[in-house]
């Protein structure tokens, strides 16, 4: 059985995608970052650099005893492994897989989770920044609908690759902040995931966490709950 330490970001639902689509067995064991759990020296333990996703699989089949694993890209690779699922065996399948899951980590998801925070969490809109990210951010997409233009996926057949970078859309998708004009491709792709059965299963699993489909912003943070997250710069105004 596979623990999914959880709370509301697209880098667990990467994860959270993943065991729906597979069928392994999991639990979710919430921990509220709002409120510094994450701090904690039992998910310490798991993952040192006190950030979601992390995982234990209590039945690993490798090694003896649960196998504590942090860092979304590693995650997926561990579990596609494990299912035999999702990642090819094929070596230059696989090498494309890992290329585009190690784009996604260092290229689409850091620069749209900055984007994301300086239009939605910073103190006060700041020019610099939002051209920047949001900029490069129109670029990566860009680069997301070239590869996916004649081909269903990014690689071959439906991977951890588009799990990974499909809750990034979304992030920005269930703010109203997401602009798929002239990336027809991206369009395409992005429809057909959000139909299959564990997306809808695994963005039901996040609203019931939730309590609701809401986004929080700054103005819905407590003061607490923002120093906690993103540090004392972020609560001055």
């Amino acid at each position: 059985m596979i623990e999914l330490f959880y709370y509301m970001s697209p880098n667990v639902q990467k994860i959270l995608l993943l065991l729906e689509e597979s069928k392994l067995d999991y639990k979710l064991s919430v921990v509220d970052v709002t409120k510094g759990e994450q701090y904690g020296s039992a998910f310490a333990a798991v993952s040192p650099n006190h950030r979601l996703p992390a995982i234990v699989d209590h039945a690993p089949t490798i090694g003896r005893g649960p196998l504590g694993l942090f860092e979304s890209g590693a995650i997926l690779f561990y579990i596609a492994d494990k299912c035999g699922q999702f990642v090819a065996v094929e070596p230059v399948a696989r090498a494309r897989t890992l290329q585009w899951l190690f784009w996604q980590v260092g290229g689409l998801g850091a620069i749209g989770g900055q984007l994301i925070h300086f239009r939605n969490y910073a103190p006060r809109a700041i020019d610099y920044p939002l051209t920047r990210f949001g900029t490069e951010h129109r670029r990566l997409l860009g680069v997301l609908d070239g590869v996916l233009a004649g081909h269903d996926y990014l690689v071959d057949d439906y991977s951890i690759a588009d799990m990974a970078c499909v809750p990034w859309l979304y992030a920005h998708d269930r703010r109203d902040q997401l602009d798929l004009d002239g990336l027809p491709h991206v369009a395409r792709w992005y429809a057909a995931v959000r139909e299959r059965p564990a997306f809808r299963r695994a963005y039901e699993i996040l609203a019931e966490v939730a309590g609701g489909p809401y986004v929080a912003n700054r103005s819905m943070l407590e003061v607490d709950a923002r120093r906690i997250l993103f540090g004392a710069h972020a609560v001055e105004e």
